[in-house]
């Protein structure tokens, strides 16, 4: 009794400690010597083996996601540096208008994240840009953090086939798929989510409109304007989404190429280490910004080494919140709870859907929870006839559900970014990462048992 009450006390300390604005490392170890205390876990066992070094640990996972997390991240440095990723941005909305920014706003992030730059760098890329956007289209400041959201942190990390995102890695590592698992409930998953979320947010625009709620400039808004503007004339949209397709394109061809029943020793390497593949192709893309944009020449190494930066904290909070879930799982309270989740009379992809949402609930991102899922309970799911492929997109998007609580470190990071409080900004966060995604999954989880 002492020991579950403990881990929910864990759990809502880790929340409100991440809420207060606590380093989310610190809040942590802190919340993870509480569970320890309370379930009668030795220190060094959970400060010198569970937290860093466990099956789930947090040096575990770094380890193994060090690469991608690099690649990505210099990836995004070098679009950014070769105005590459703006041109995207600006003619997209040259394309819809201003105002029609939230649309903008939303397809940008997401064209940019399913290329495989990393949220945090498209966070930073469309701040500067949507700070004229607001403007001209009188959005409260609220509304564009949630289209953010919702372009750079739902279908395209969790659903959309192909995509390099981490999440959709650690599916295919961990049961031997490939990155389009699941293809067809991922692509339905992924218009459920534009869809919905997209007419949330117009509503509440509408709503807000009415209510005489608009933009209010803050201080960091006009240094992100100025960021904004330059001398530099931007890159032709046309060169500027080539290192995209260029991504993309280098992990489709290997599953192309196997469908049509063609092998080589490189598509079988392609098709069985997804982590180096997806590194490599976000390398390369990397690479042909090179080739493309002169003026990023000049500063290639220089960016690459800010890239290189960029990812390690992003890297050492997922593997924070991991190495939180890897000691919440080696107790007696957890190992009791997969057990319950296990012995429920549902159906087994109902099953998969609760127990990753739950779990991604507890570690507060989706990575983590998908990672402590596949490491504690994916085998108990082929063992009941689950296939892997299946297993693979719905665990993935039900990873995607409860991952967006207040202590996420992506949603801390948009918040900080752009000035905002929990209390302005989070309703309208929670309904496009949380509650959307998961009915999202649960639609595809319909989908996938009629189908199959």
């Amino acid at each position: 009794m002492l020991g579950n009450l403990g881990l929910v006390v864990g759990l809502a300390l880790l929340i409100g400690l991440a809420l207060r604005g606590m380093n989310i490392l610190l809040a942590v170890l802190i919340s993870v010597g509480v569970i320890g205390l309370t379930n009668a876990m030795s220190f060094n066992d959970i400060y010198l083996q569970y937290f860093p070094f466990g099956a789930s640990g947090a040096f575990s996972f770094a380890g193994n996601f060090l690469l991608l997390f690099l690649c990505g991240a210099i990836f995004g440095r070098i679009m950014a540096a070769s105005r590459a990723a703006q041109s995207v941005a600006v003619t997209v909305t040259q394309w819809l208008g201003a105002e029609r920014a939230l649309w903008v706003a939303m397809l940008v992030c997401a064209v940019l994240t399913y290329g495989g730059v990393v949220v945090f760098v498209v966070m930073f890329t469309m701040y500067p840009i949507g700070v004229t956007l607001m403007k001209e289209a009188n959005i409260p400041r609220r509304l564009y953090a949630a289209a953010i959201a919702l372009g750079a942190g739902t279908f395209t990390m969790t659903a959309m086939p192909g995509t390099p995102s981490i999440h959709n890695v650690i599916g295919a590592r961990s049961l031997g798929t490939d990155l389009f698992a699941g293809a067809a409930v991922g692509l339905v998953a992924s218009a459920v989510m534009i869809g919905l979320g997209m007419w949330y947010l117009q509503w509440r625009w509408k709503v807000a409109t009415q209510q005489g709620e608009g933009y209010q400039a803050t201080d960091k808004d006009e240094q992100m304007r100025k960021l904004a503007e330059t001398d530099k004339a931007i890159v032709p949209w046309g060169l500027a989404i080539l290192p995209i397709i260029v991504v993309l394109g280098s992990i489709l061809v290997p599953r192309l190429l196997m469908m049509a029943s063609i092998e080589s020793s490189w598509i079988g390497f392609a098709n069985t280490n997804p982590i180096l593949w997806a590194s490599f192709a976000l390398l390369l893309g990397a690479f042909t910004c090179f080739v493309l944009f002169p003026d990023v020449r000049k500063v290639f190494s220089v960016a690459a080494g800010e890239g290189a930066n960029d990812a390690i904290m992003p890297l050492i909070n997922t593997a924070a919140v991991i190495g939180f879930g890897g000691v919440v799982i080696q107790t007696p309270g957890f190992s009791a709870f997969a057990e319950w989740l296990l012995g429920l009379p549902l159906e087994p992809l109902v099953s998969v859907f609760i127990s990753a949402n739950l779990i991604s609930g507890i570690t507060a991102s989706a990575s983590g929870g998908l990672q402590i899922f596949m490491s504690s309970l994916a085998e108990s799911y082929l063992a009941a006839g689950v296939s892997p492929e299946m297993l693979h997109r719905i665990a993935n998007l039900a990873a995607g559900g409860l991952d967006s609580l207040p202590h996420s470190g992506a949603v801390i990071a948009l918040f900080t970014l752009m000035g905002l409080t929990h209390k302005e900004a989070y309703k309208d966060v929670f309904v496009v990462t949380v509650i959307i995604p998961m009915i999202a999954a649960l639609v595809a989880v319909a989908l996938a048992l009629f189908l199959y």
